[in-house]
C-alpha cells in the first residue's frame, strides 16, 4: 500500500465538498407534480397508511435500507477518547463503506455523552427512523452494557462492530488457519493479548466454534487473568485461567494460537519460536501489530500470520463482514443479529477463501495468483462474492433461528438482486455458466504457454464446464504450470504440442484432409503440411475431426491472423455466406448486442442480411429474444445516399424472407434505443412498442467505435467478441484478454457446442 501522508488525508476529506457522504433523491423531483407527490399533499397518504400499520414504513420509506452508525467518540480507532465530533470522520467513512460494499444507506450520528442511560435512551427514541443500528468506537466496558440493553429493548438489528465484526473476521481466519495447519479447534491452546471489547468478543466466538475454555489464557496490561488476581471486573472473570502463570511470555510457550488485540511490540521473535508447530498468530493491534509480519516470518518459516494491516497478507478487516451481515439482516427484516447469524457469517467468509479467486481480486491487489495457504486464508475486502456468500448465509440463519419477519422465498432471485445492488449483475453470463455446467465439453486452448490462458483453463475446469486441452510447446506450458502452482491442470488437462515429433501422424492426417478440401484453391500438399504446425489450423482441425468440442484462440495473435485459418478449415454455416462478430454490452438496464464489430469491414446488402440472421440465431441460443434495429445516419429513407440505401434494402429482404425476425430500419441510434421516441415519430415501425436489444451497424468502423466508446465512457461491461456463423464452435478472444474474459468465452463456446441444431449447418 502506498504511503499516505497527513496532507493527503486532510485534502481527501476537505477537497471540493467537505466530508465523504451526501443524501441523494431517489424519486423524480423536477416538476411541480413531482414535488407535490414527494411532500404536500401527496405525502399524507403514506403517512396515514403507516399510522394504520407501522410495518408499512418499510414499504413507503427508506427505513428498510437505512442503518444508523452511532458513536460517542470514546474509543476512536486506536486513538482513544477523542470525543463525539472528532469521531465523525470515522462514522462518515463507515457510511461510505456500507454504501459501496452493500448498497446500504447510512446516517452517521455522534452523541455527545458518556452516560450509558442517556446514550441508550437517545438511540431508542430515534430508532423508528432506522432498519438497523451499528454501534461504533465506544469504549469498554460501557459498550457491553449499551449493546446489551439496546438488543433487549429494540426489535431491529443492533451490532457493536468493534466487538463482533472483528470477532467474525478473525474467527473465519482462525478456522482456515487451523484447517491449513491440520489441527483441530478442540485441541488447540489459545493465548489472548488484550481484554477489551474486541478481545472478549473474539475469544467468545472462537470458543463457540470449538476451542475449549480450559485451553484459553487471556492477558491484560497487568498480565495473565488468573485466580490470584483481585483486580478484575465482572467481564474479565469469564476468562480466568487455573494455570499458575503470570506473564504473556509464559502463556505463549507451546501455544497453537496467539490472538492479539492489545499494543504494539508486545510479542518478540523468541516468543514466536516457543510456540507449537505451525503457529497461528493474529497480531491485530491498530495501527501497529503486536509483532511485525517480518519479525514473525523471520522467527518461524511455518508461521501463519494475520494482521490488521492492508499491506500484508491476511488482513483482518471488518469490511469483510458488517456491510453484508447488515444486508442479510435487513433483507429478511430481522429483529436481531444473533449468534447463529454471526456463526453463519464466519463459515461463509472462511469458505470463500478456500475457493478459486477471481482475476479481478488478484489484479486489485497486484497479485498474479492467490491460492488458499499461509499467505491467503482470509478473503480480500474487494472480493465481489462477499455480498452473496455472507448476506445469503446471514439471511438463512436469521430465518432458521426465527428472527426473520420477512423470509426470502427465492434465493436465486435474491442473489441476482444482491449482485445488481453493487453493479456486478450480469444475468446473461450467469445463465450461460449454468447452462454450460449441465453438459461440459472438451475445449482446446491455443496459446497455452501464457499464464492467463492456463489460469482460464483451470477456472473453467474448476467451474465444471470444460475439459481443457492445452495447445502449445509442452515444456513452456509445464514451466508456467509449475511457476504458478496450477497443479490441477497438470493432473487433469491434456497437453498437445503441434510441433512435436509425436504429433507427426496427426499433422499428416490433418494436412491430407485439408488439401483434399481446398486443393482447387491454390494449396499444395506441402503447403497444407506446413500449415498444420500453426496451432490455429491444428486446433480447428481437431474440432473439425470431432477430437474436441470447441476451440478458443486469439490471446497471442491478432484477430485477423487467428480468423483466417479458421475460415479456411471450418468455413461458414451452409445457410449463410458470411460470418460476423458480436459484442454483448451490458448496461445498468439491460444487455445490448452489437454487430458486426470484428469481421466485415464494408458490408453490402447480403452481408448485412447474413449478419442479422446469424446474430439473431446466436442471441436466441444465449437465451435472449432479439429485437433488431438496423442502424444508419438516417431514418426510414430520409437519405438516398448509398450507405442507408443498402441498409434499407437489407431490411426489405428480411421482412419478406424472414418475417419471424423482429427487425426494422434504417434508423438512427437514438430512435433505436428510445422506444417512446421511435413510436411517436414512426408508429408504422415493425418493432413498435418493442425495446431494441440488438444493433446491426452499417459497417465495421461504426460498430467497433460504438462498443469501444461504451466500454470506456459508459457504466458498462463488455463481453466478446462472439464469433457468429461458423460451422463449429470456434471463438477468438481479443489479444491479451484477461482471465475473466477468456473464461466467459469458454462458457459461451461450451453452450455453443451443446446443441448443434442451434447453429446454421
Amino acid at each position: 500500500m502506498a504511503k499516505i501522508t497527513k496532507e493527503d488525508a486532510l485534502k481527501y476529506h476537505s477537497d471540493k465538498r467537505p466530508g465523504k457522504i451526501e443524501v441523494v433523491p431517489t424519486t423524480p423531483h423536477s416538476t411541480q407534480r413531482d414535488l407535490a407527490l414527494a411532500y404536500s399533499p401527496g405525502v399524507a397518504d403514506p403517512c396515514l397508511e403507516i399510522e394504520k400499520n407501522p410495518e408499512d414504513a418499510y414499504k413507503y420509506t427508506a427505513k428498510g435500507n437505512l442503518v444508523a452508525v452511532i458513536s460517542n467518540g470514546t474509543a476512536v480507532l486506536g486513538l482513544g477518547n477523542l470525543g463525539a465530533v472528532a469521531g465523525k470522520p470515522v462514522m462518515e467513512g463507515k457510511g461510505l463503506l456500507f454504501k459501496i460494499f452493500s448498497d446500504i444507506d447510512v446516517f452517521d450520528i455522534e452523541l455527545d455523552t458518556t452516560d450509558i442511560d442517556k446514550f441508550v435512551e437517545t438511540v431508542k427514541i430515534m430508532s423508528p427512523t432506522f432498519g438497523g443500528i451499528n454501534l461504533e468506537d465506544i469504549k469498554s466496558p460501557e459498550c457491553f452494557e449499551i449493546e446489551r440493553r439496546l438488543k433487549e429493548e429494540l426489535d431491529i438489528p443492533v451490532m457493536h462492530d468493534d466487538q463482533h465484526g472483528t470477532a467474525i473476521i478473525s474467527a473465519a481466519g482462525v478456522v482456515n488457519a487451523v484447517t491449513f495447519a491440520k489441527k483441530k479447534l478442540k485441541d488447540i491452546k489459545m493465548v489472548v493479548s488484550g481484554a477489551g471489547a474486541s478481545a472478549m468478543a473474539c475469544t467468545r466466538l472462537i470458543m463457540s466454534l470449538g476451542v475449549e475454555k480450559k485451553n484459553v489464557v487471556m492477558c491484560d496490561s497487568k498480565g495473565v487473568i488468573n485466580k490470584e488476581r483481585k483486580d478484575i471486573n465482572k467481564y474479565k472473570k469469564d476468562f480466568v485461567t487455573s494455570r499458575k502463570i503470570k506473564t504473556l511470555e509464559q502463556a505463549i510457550n507451546g501455544a497453537d494460537l496467539f490472538l492479539g488485540l492489545s499494543v504494539k511490540g508486545i510479542v518478540n521473535k523468541d516468543m514466536i519460536k516457543s510456540m507449537a508447530e505451525n503457529p497461528i498468530v493474529f497480531a491485530m493491534a491498530n495501527p501497529d501489530p503486536e509483532i511485525t509480519y517480518e519479525d514473525a516470518k523471520d522467527a518461524r518459516e511455518d508461521v501463519l500470520i494475520a494482521t490488521g494491516r492492508s499491506d500484508y497478507p491476511n488482513q483482518v478487516n471488518n469490511v469483510l463482514g458488517f456491510p453484508f451481515i447488515f444486508r442479510g439482516a435487513l433483507d429478511v427484516r430481522a429483529t436481531a443479529i444473533n449468534e447463529k447469524m454471526k456463526i453463519a457469517a464466519v463459515h461463509a467468509i472462511a469458505g470463500l477463501a478456500r475457493e478459486d479467486v477471481p482475476e479481478e481480486v488478484s489484479n486489485a491487489y497486484n497479485t498474479k495468483h492467490l491460492v488458499f495457504g499461509r499467505d491467503y486464508f482470509i478473503p480480500k475486502p474487494l472480493d465481489p462474492r462477499l455480498i452473496t456468500r455472507v448476506s445469503i448465509a446471514v439471511a438463512k440463519a436469521a430465518m432458521d433461528s426465527g428472527v426473520a419477519k420477512r423470509p426470502i422465498e427465492d434465493f436465486e432471485k435474491y442473489q441476482e438482486e444482491l449482485l445488481e445492488r453493487i453493479g456486478s449483475g450480469n444475468k446473461l453470463i450467469r445463465r450461460i455458466f449454468v447452462q454450460a455446467k449441465l453438459n461440459p465439453k472438451k475445449v482446446i486452448f491455443a496459446d497455452a504457454e501464457n499464464y492467463n490462458v492456463l489460469r482460464a483453463a483451470e477456472v473453467a475446469m474448476h467451474e465444471g464446464f470444460a475439459e481443457p486441452i492445452l495447445l502449445g510447446q509442452k515444456e513452456k506450458i509445464l514451466n508456467v504450470i509449475s511457476e504458478y502452482k496450477l497443479n490441477d491442470l497438470l493432473e487433469s488437462a491434456v497437453i498437445i504440442d503441434p510441433y512435436s515429433p509425436e504429433e507427426k501422424n496427426r499433422r499428416q492426417k490433418y494436412a491430407k484432409f485439408f488439401y483434399e478440401k481446398i486443393n482447387r484453391e491454390g494449396v499444395r500438399l506441402r503447403d497444407a503440411n506446413l500449415k498444420m504446425f500453426n496451432r490455429n489450423y491444428f486446433g480447428s482441425m481437431m474440432v473439425e475431426h470431432g477430437e474436441a468440442d470447441a476451440f478458443i484462440t486469439g490471446y497471442d495473435t491478432k484477430y485477423s491472423e487467428a480468423l483466417s485459418p479458421i475460415l479456411e478449415v471450418i468455413k461458414c454455416s451452409d445457410e449463410i455466406d458470411h460470418i460476423a462478430g458480436m459484442y454483448v454490452v451490458k448496461t445498468k438496464q439491460k444487455s445490448l448486442f452489437f454487430a458486426d464489430t470484428t469481421v466485415n469491414e464494408d458490408p453490402d446488402c447480403k452481408v448485412l442480411i447474413d449478419t442479422t440472421l446469424t446474430v439473431t440465431r446466436t442471441i436466441k441460443w444465449l437465451g435472449e429474444e432479439p429485437v433488431v434495429a438496423m442502424l444508419s445516419y438516417s431514418n426510414f429513407g430520409s437519405s438516398k445516399t448509398p450507405s442507408p440505401t443498402i441498409v434499407k434494402k437489407a431490411v426489405k429482404v428480411l421482412h419478406k424472407e424472414h418475417p419471424e425476425i423482429m427487425v426494422d430500419g434504417e434508423m438512427q441510434a437514438n430512435f433505436a434505443l428510445n422506444t417512446k421516441l421511435r413510436d411517436e415519430y414512426f408508429p408504422f415501425s415493425k418493432i413498435k412498442g418493442k425495446d431494441v436489444n440488438t444493433l446491426i451497424f452499417p459497417n465495421l468502423a461504426a460498430g467497433n467505435i460504438a462498443y469501444k466508446m461504451m466500454q470506456e465512457i459508459g457504466e458498462t461491461d463488455v463481453l466478446g467478441p462472439i464469433l457468429c456463423g461458423t460451422k463449429r464452435p470456434i471463438h477468438i478472444v481479443q489479444l491479451g484478454s484477461s482471465v475473466t474474459e477468456i473464461v466467459n468465452m469458454v462458457a459461451i463456446a461450451v453452450v455453443d457446442s451443446q446443441n448443434p441444431s442451434n447453429r446454421y449447418r
